[in-house]
């Protein structure tokens, strides 16, 4: 496709439409895999014969293994991308992807999983870079439009994946390890996609100096501002309870249902439906900042949030845990949506690029202690997940709603 000019007078490199395509597919693909193997891992490993009452343990510490190597490589694929090449950072995310769930398809033990796990942290640091790339193409008129469409196609293959998934395992007889392969093979066909279809979309400016320099220095400039690391807390707050019970849903739907057939499709009802409000439910918290502003509205999207997580252990039936699942997710996406728009306000413009780079940094910690946390406290019942994260998101919720109380001024920082 020719290159476009924006009202801006910049030259695009790509149809902002095509990119905007090209990189929801992406998203898709990689929220179907991902979401599949948080829905299915309880059954994977009753597969392979582990004993129930080891299950709970394990899926917690093999939940936390995939952000693990991960996280130290967070900074630097940005810097990568944009020094050398943002084309082959995606691509190189979705043949990992591709590799990662073949090694979870053909695992047969639970240290095989673990070693596919492990490597799926190669995998992350693409949505940054999409969404950099993305900014470029896109005409500043279109932006807003742009970037929340591609928001929500991650929201929209977690609600697809356990669907999906629990079709081809209830209706068509499917293995467990058949719906990994078939994500693999997707995101196998992603880079192919991507490699034919999508042109180098290049910064105005290349970075110049040392990687590890350029990397850990957009670090240390985001975090020495405190409004960063405060919104940065509260994010991590939020995604540490999701990463807490995530990999026990799965298991607390299990036990509700009480039945062995159509577990996998009950298990799409919790999960994927949840996933699907989350999204759905975004764009009208954004109003309700607007209107109510935005701490207030997180003060009550964090609240809210642990009462539903109080709630969940207690559900008698599927169909009501599906319902507090659903309301978790929307408050979540509350709290994501607050945190993102009082960043956008509060953090100073020349930060705003790093901030944007590193902002699900929170995200991949949470998710390597969330459920290692889980795997520590399960043994004293499953409740015991439920009603601990429920305890830290209240935490949350306080500390916010007393740095309300403080003058305008002081509040500004949240």
């Amino acid at each position: 496709m020719t290159a476009t000019t924006d009202e801006t007078g910049s030259k695009t490199h790509q149809s902002w439409v095509l990119v905007l395509i090209l990189f929801g597919v992406t998203s898709i693909v990689e929220g179907v895999a991902v979401s599949q193997l948080f829905a299915f891992l309880p059954l994977y490993l009753a597969e392979m014969q582990m004993a129930a009452s080891d299950i709970p343990r394990w899926v917690g510490w093999l939940t936390s293994l995939i952000f693990l190597l991960g996280l130290p490589l967070v900074p630097l694929w940005g810097v990568w991308a944009d020094k050398y090449s943002r084309k082959t950072v995606i691509i190189r995310s979705a043949l990992v992807e591709a590799v990662v769930f073949a090694l979870i398809a053909a695992s047969r033990q639970p240290w095989h999983l673990a070693v596919g796990m492990l490597l799926s942290g190669f995998q992350l640091g693409n949505s940054g870079v999409m969404l950099g790339a993305l900014r470029d193409v896109t005409p500043r008129s279109r932006l807003g439009i742009a970037i929340a469409l591609f928001g929500a196609t991650g929201v929209i293959g977690f609600a697809l994946g356990p669907v999906l998934g629990s079709l081809l395992i209830d209706r068509f007889g499917t293995s467990i390890s058949t719906v990994f392969l078939v994500s693999g093979l997707l995101s196998l066909a992603v880079a192919l996609m991507l490699a034919v279809g999508f042109r180098e979309v290049s910064p105005e400016a290349r970075p110049e100096g040392p990687v590890l320099k350029l990397a850990f220095g957009a670090m240390r400039s985001v975090f020495t501002e405190p409004v960063t690391r405060r919104l940065f807390a509260i994010f991590g707050v939020a995604f540490l309870a999701r990463f807490m019970i995530s990999p026990y849903l799965p298991i607390l739907t299990e036990r509700i249902h009480a039945s062995g057939e159509g577990v996998a499709s009950a298990i799409a009802l919790v999960v994927g439906t949840a996933a699907l409000v989350g999204g759905l439910i975004s764009p009208l918290a954004g109003a309700a900042g607007d209107r109510f502003g935005f701490r207030t509205v997180l003060v009550a999207s964090l609240a809210a949030y642990g009462l539903t997580l109080l709630l969940m252990p207690f559900a008698p039936s599927v169909l009501l845990l599906a319902l507090l699942s659903a309301l978790g997710a929307a408050f979540v996406a509350g709290v994501n949506a607050m945190v993102l728009g009082l960043l956008s306000m509060d953090v100073p413009p020349q930060q705003r690029s790093a901030t944007l780079n590193l902002v699900y940094l929170p995200l991949y910690l949470a998710g390597i202690v969330g459920p290692a946390i889980g795997a520590l406290v399960v043994s004293a019942g499953l409740a015991t997940v439920f009603v601990l994260s429920a305890v830290i998101v209240a935490g949350g919720a306080l500390y916010v709603f007393l740095r309300l109380q403080r003058p305008a001024e002081a509040n500004a920082a949240v």
